[in-house]
């Protein structure tokens, strides 16, 4: 299953994989002391309303048929720890997929939210795994890009391009134009902005949002420490 001709096979996921197999990895680099995750914590993550388009309402009995279809092409697995009365779902999309640790955090959080802005998604990666610039982030989309896991709707140089992950399936992929997150106009504000004031200050403007989103993750690592703690009292 290691094998380099084995990996970078599966092209197409349901959205309920998908949401599933982005919290997995969302989790497991944001709160490795809670992973691998019990059914309540995933469908937790799931259904949770910071970081997900669409905010979800699955019931575990849909994440739980959903792990059935992951393991099933090995991209999850069920464990039991130590200790522990429930058992507990981690991915396994490293023996799957041949991709560098940001290309895993930007695969994540692009499909945990769908397409995005250069700039709003190394925001929200970085809170899995620090993206120094956007040229850093660049270079792991057009890695992503040849090895066809990322589109976009032109060249990724360019102000205000979009974004996307193509493990859609091809009966529902959407167009590019038709992905509108919802703070995009406030997204739009922003790059005018950064356009007209002087060199660095985008940089800064980024920097600033990594900083929401870590406290951000703060409240909903909070939170799933309290779904853990629920779980232990069963």
């Amino acid at each position: 299953m290691d094998s380099e001709d084995q990996k970078n096979e599966i092209r197409e996921l349901s959205s309920v994989q998908l949401r599933v197999l982005g919290v997995l990895m969302e989790k497991a680099f944001t709160t490795p002391e809670q992973y691998p995750l019990t059914l309540k914590s995933l469908t937790s993550g799931c259904n949770q309303k910071s970081n997900r388009i669409p905010v979800s309402q699955h019931s575990e009995d849909t994440i739980m048929s959903t792990l059935d279809e992951l393991r099933d092409m090995l991209l999850v697995a069920e464990v039991f720890t130590d200790g522990g009365r429930a058992p507990r779902y981690r991915h396994y999309m490293r023996h799957r997929f041949d991709f560098s640790e940001s290309e895993f955090a930007i695969i994540a959080e692009l499909m945990l939210r769908g397409s995005q802005q250069p700039g709003e998604l190394r925001t929200r990666a970085s809170r899995m795994v620090r993206i120094e610039s956007q040229e850093s982030l660049r270079n792991a989309l057009v890695s992503l890009r040849e090895k066809g896991f990322v589109r976009a709707n032109g060249p990724l140089e360019r102000r205000g391009v979009i974004v996307d992950h193509t493990f859609y399936l091809s009966a529902v992929t959407p167009k590019l134009s038709e992905f509108q997150s919802p703070d995009e106009s406030s997204n739009m504000a922003v790059t005018s902005m950064n356009a007209a004031t002087e060199p660095g200050s985008s940089e800064a403007v980024d920097n600033l949002r990594v900083e929401v989103e870590k406290q951000r993750q703060e409240i909903d690592s909070l939170k799933h420490t309290v779904a853990r703690l629920e779980d232990l009292m069963r």
